[in-house]
C-alpha cells in the first residue's frame, strides 16, 4: 500500500484525503491553517455531502512541522493554491520517494513548475472538478459527492507513461477518473471554464449559478470562456473532452465552451456553490485570478491579441483585493463594457 501525503488540505484536499483514509489508505495531511490542524488532531476530519457524511482520523502536520518528518512518500497529492505551487514543491521535495509520484490536483497551469522542481519522472498532471467549502476548521461541506465529482490524470512525457493508473486508482475513491493522453490540453480546457465562472461570479458576490442567471452576466461569462479557449489554442493546445464528454468538434471551439458550461452547471455545480475565489475573498485571502484570467490575457497578448473581458476581470479582482471596490452585482456594468464585439 502506498504512503500518501496530501499537501494542502483545504476543502477539496481534506475531502479527497478523507475518502482515501476511509478506504484504508496510509494518508498524511500537511496543512498551513493552524486551527484546521488542531481541529483534525482533536476530532478528525469530517466531510458532509448531500449523499453521506465521511469521518476519518488522519495524521496531520503543520507546514512548519514538515522538517521533523523521517519518512518519504510514494504519492504526493498537491492541492495548494496555484500561486503556492513552487514553494510547496520545494517543501515536499525531500520527502518524495526517489521513485515516487507527485500530482498537482489543482486549477491553473502548474505542471511546468512542478516538473522543474520535482522532475518530469516524478510528476503527473491532473484536472479536478469537485465543489466544496470549508469555513469551520476540521469540517468540509462537500457539495459534489463522489457521484458528481470527476478527475483526469495524465503523463506529461514518456518518463511517467504507464504510471497514471497508480494515481487514478486512488482518486477513484473520491470520484470518476479518466486517464487522458493530453493532460496539458485537458488542464487548459478546465482553465477555460474557470476563467468563465470563478472570478466573474465572485466579483458579483454570487454563487456560480446565481451569476450565470443574473441579467447581463451570461454573455460576460461566455465571452471570458471564448477568449480562454482562444488562448489555449494560441498556447499550442487542443480542444479535448473533459467532464466525461467523449467527443469534441475541434472546428468549433467556442461551441465547445457552450457545451462545457452546460455540462458543468447541469452535473457538477449546485445552485448554492460558491467559487473558490469567492471563498478566498470571504476569508480575506487573495485569489488565483492572475493564474487563471491573467494567464488568458498573457497568452493572447503574446500573439498580439487582446482579451478584453478577462482583462476587465483581472482589473476588477485586483481592485477588490486592494479594498478599492466591493463585491457586488453593481460590477456587472463594468464587466459588460468589456464585451467586444457586443454579444
Amino acid at each position: 500500500m502506498p504512503s500518501i501525503a496530501i499537501v494542502g488540505t483545504g476543502a477539496n484536499g481534506a475531502a479527497i484525503g478523507a475518502d482515501l483514509a476511509e478506504a484504508g489508505h496510509d494518508v498524511t495531511f500537511i496543512e498551513q491553517w493552524p486551527a484546521h490542524v488542531e481541529a483534525i488532531r482533536q476530532h478528525g476530519i469530517r466531510v458532509e455531502t448531500p449523499e453521506e457524511n465521511v469521518s476519518a482520523n488522519v495524521p496531520v502536520l503543520h507546514f512548519c512541522e514538515v522538517a521533523t518528518l523521517r519518512r518519504r512518500f510514494d504519492v504526493v497529492l498537491l492541492l495548494v493554491k496555484a500561486y503556492d505551487t513552487r514553494w510547496a514543491c520545494e517543501l515536499i521535495k525531500p520527502y518524495l520517494a526517489d521513485d515516487g509520484i507527485a500530482v498537482g490536483v489543482q486549477n491553473g497551469m502548474t505542471v511546468d513548475d512542478m516538473t522543474e522542481i520535482l522532475g518530469a519522472e516524478r510528476t503527473l498532471g491532473a484536472v479536478i472538478e469537485v465543489s466544496s467549502t470549508m469555513f469551520e476548521p476540521g469540517v468540509v461541506d462537500r457539495h459534489s459527492p463522489r457521484s458528481r465529482s470527476w478527475f483526469a490524470v495524465g503523463s506529461l512525457g514518456p518518463a511517467t507513461v504507464g504510471r497514471e493508473e497508480e494515481v487514478a486508482s486512488l482518486l477513484r475513491h473520491s470520484g470518476a477518473v479518466d486517464v487522458v493522453d493530453d493532460i496539458r490540453s485537458a488542464k487548459w480546457m478546465k482553465l477555460v471554464i474557470n476563467a468563465a465562472e470563478l472570478v466573474p461570479s465572485a466579483i458579483l458576490d454570487l454563487s456560480i449559478v446565481e451569476a450565470g442567471h443574473h441579467p447581463g452576466m451570461k454573455e460576460v461569462m461566455m465571452q471570458a470562456g471564448y477568449e480562454a479557449v482562444d488562448a489555449a489554442l494560441a498556447a499550442g493546445r487542443s480542444v479535448v473532452p473533459i467532464f466525461g464528454l467523449t467527443s469534441v468538434d475541434p472546428t468549433n471551439p467556442h461551441g465547445f465552451v457552450d457545451t462545457l458550461m452546460d455540462v458543468l452547471l447541469d452535473k457538477y455545480v449546485l445552485s448554492h456553490t460558491l467559487s473558490t475565489v469567492l471563498q478566498d475573498w470571504i476569508k480575506s485571502r487573495r485569489s488565483e485570478v492572475d493564474q487563471i484570467n491573467g494567464r488568458v490575457v498573457d497568452e493572447l497578448r503574446r500573439i498580439g491579441r487582446s482579451a478584453p473581458v478577462n482583462d476587465a476581470v483581472v482589473q476588477l479582482a485586483h481592485r477588490i483585493e486592494r479594498g478599492e471596490l466591493k463585491r457586488s452585482t453593481d460590477n456587472v456594468a463594468a464587466l459588460r463594457e468589456a464585451l467586444s464585439p457586443p454579444v
